[in-house]
């Protein structure tokens, strides 16, 4: 049996190559999977085309890790980065955590690939991770061997193996404490699980594996008539939303699929559960504005679109009012208003049915004006114009426009 030392630094060399790149950034943490691929990294370009990245996430831990990055660099003769990163406290501190380190990792890397040591046994784990939270089918294609700037060489290789090479090539890794914190469900996985699970399947992690490559090759069959789907869905205009009647109308297995790129393209995060119960907001027949919060921002379903809300920017505005029914008052609309407006001639209707028929987003409707008269009836409303009979016009401006 090949030794691991050969082994690994075959295949990262192999990797490296595929990638057509004589320069490598390596997201180096001081563990042993990535002091391994560091080390195999340089064994296969030269200690100069490699630059170790390091991320300061401000725990309790990072001030020694960062000081074991230094001194194994120097000691290895390659060059290193670091950068510094906050995080907010709390229950999603993980997930809040790699989004900020990959970003910094991006920045500090600038147009170069970034090298990171996930392998076989973290695909296992993120394979089992995702089933206990309850992912959809793709989900299971769990860490992609590339995503974007980011390569994954040890992949394929057990972080048994990657233990053996540090050894043999006496690296001397950082050990993290936090990689023994049970508060983390990953740390739960590896230590309680997978060893399970193993002793019923030695080869469960490969097994994993294939099924996350299987999983992939799918889900790569399933893109153009995803993206097809996508494309037919998006609704008219600047919402960037998606037609409820087209969504209906696929096979729930690509209508879900739709729905997940749509989320992940606007940033909101999407297990099953969530899917599923945005599908059920499309299929409800029920009109008028309904949302749903999930994790990185709001969904709503406004009548016959799904649409990512986003902030009011909205100018803040002023009403001129010119007629022979004054004096005039500008105000909000309030719930129970009711108004004769002219296409009606004279039927008396509540101001948020009139808004109901034109199908009138709340986002819209929510600091729309109204004009009353010196009697206290409304003379004209914001999105509907003037009452039957008054003889009014008004002039909308913006608040620091000179009237």
């Amino acid at each position: 049996m090949e030794h691991p030392l050969a082994a690994i630094r075959a295949e990262v060399a192999a990797e490296l190559a595929r990638h057509g790149r004589r320069r490598i950034c390596v997201a180096f943490s001081g563990g042993a999977d990535s002091s391994v691929l560091a080390d195999a990294a340089a064994c296969a370009l030269g200690d100069d085309a490699v630059t170790l990245l390091h991320v300061d996430h401000g725990t309790p831990s990072s001030p020694p890790a960062v000081a074991h990055a230094r001194a194994w660099a120097a000691a290895r003769g390659l060059a290193l980065e670091v950068a510094a990163v906050e995080v907010p406290a709390g229950p999603s501190w993980e997930a809040q955590a790699r989004v900020a380190r990959d970003r910094a990792l991006v920045e500090m890397a600038g147009d170069e690939l970034i090298a990171t040591g996930h392998t076989a046994t973290d695909q296992a784990e993120t394979v089992l991770l995702r089933m206990v939270r309850g992912t959809g089918p793709d989900g299971l294609a769990a860490i992609s061997p590339r995503r974007g700037p980011f390569v994954r060489p040890l992949l394929a290789i057990t972080r048994a193996a990657v233990r053996a090479y540090a050894e043999a090539a006496q690296l001397a890794p950082w050990h993290d404490p936090m990689n023994d914190d049970p508060r983390f469900a990953r740390v739960r996985i590896r230590h309680e699980v997978l060893p399970i699970l193993m002793s019923m399947n030695p080869q469960l992690e490969r097994a994993l594996g294939r099924l996350a490559a299987r999983v992939a090759d799918d889900r790569v069959a399933f893109a153009p008539l995803v993206a097809a789907a996508l494309e037919d869905s998006a609704s008219e205009g600047d919402d960037d939303g998606l037609e409820v009647a087209a969504l209906a109308a696929l096979p729930r297995g690509i209508a879900r699929r739709v729905v997940a790129g749509w989320l992940a393209s606007h940033g909101r995060g999407a297990e099953l559960d969530h899917l599923e119960t945005v599908l059920e907001l499309a299929e409800d027949p029920t009109a008028g504005t309904r949302g749903l919060d999930l994790p990185g921002g709001r969904v709503e379903r406004v009548y016959d679109r799904l649409v990512i809300p986003g902030p009011d920017v909205r100018p803040p505005t002023r009403l001129v009012v010119v007629g022979d029914a004054g004096p005039y008052t500008v105000r909000r609309w309030q719930a129970g208003d009711r108004m004769r407006p002219a296409r009606l001639r004279g039927a008396s209707r509540k101001l948020s049915d009139l808004y109901g028929d034109q199908k009138l987003p709340r986002a819209d409707r929510a600091n729309a004006q109204v004009v009353l008269a010196a009697d206290g009836m409304i003379a004209w409303a914001e999105h509907i114009g003037a009452a039957f009979g008054a003889n009014v016009v008004v002039r909308v401006h913006a608040a620091s426009e000179p009237v």
